[in-house]
């Protein structure tokens, strides 16, 4: 039995989850609605306010589906009714965001400025304070959604493994190479 699989969700208040015919879970919370496509052989059933996914063998499909299935409806609940957040912190000297609705404009030490467009269930909010880099923070009730447009907007500007300046997370411990070494013959 998968051990991811076999755990029951838990359906916090306001949330509710239905099953479409077709196998199509929805969830609708406070914060929006989702929806995901299931696979025909995994069931989902809804019992008062705790969820369960099944499978109908042990087979290798089934077994890898069952955890699969069970992990993105979770994240969906989770999504509908606390949301998720990432923070992205720009390390470098003049790197900057602004936030103009769903329009980040970067300067990340090239030649141009860059625009990015968000997706409309994505919102941004930036940190920027003396003496600090500036923090970029992406709200969304879409954990794949989320995860996506961070890693997107992480790629125009990798950080560089010498001074770690560019684009990385809150947290991200780089590993950080040695530079050229002055008494090398």
């Amino acid at each position: 039995m998968s051990r991811i699989g076999k755990l029951p969700v838990n359906l916090p208040s306001g949330v509710t989850v239905t099953v479409a015919p077709d196998n199509t879970v929805s969830v609708k919370g406070p914060l929006g609605t989702l929806s995901q496509k299931v696979d025909s052989d995994i069931t989902v059933s809804v019992e008062g306010d705790v969820l369960t996914v099944t499978r109908p063998t042990n087979q290798p499909r089934h077994r890898s589906m069952h955890g699969l299935y069970r992990s993105l409806i979770n994240n969906m609940v989770i999504g509908v009714s606390q949301g998720y957040e990432t923070q992205q912190e720009l390390v470098g000297v003049g790197y900057k965001v602004e936030a103009k609705g769903q329009i980040l404009e970067f300067s990340l030490g090239y030649s141009h400025d860059i625009h990015f467009m968000l997706p409309a269930e994505v919102k941004a909010e930036v940190k920027a304070e003396k003496k600090s880099n500036p923090i970029l923070i992406l709200k969304s009730n879409d954990k794949q959604l989320i995860g996506q447009v961070a890693a997107k907007i992480r790629s125009l500007r990798k950080p560089e493994p010498y001074k770690g300046k560019g684009i990385k997370f809150v947290g991200e411990q780089l590993r950080k190479k040695a530079g050229k070494s002055a008494n090398a013959k």
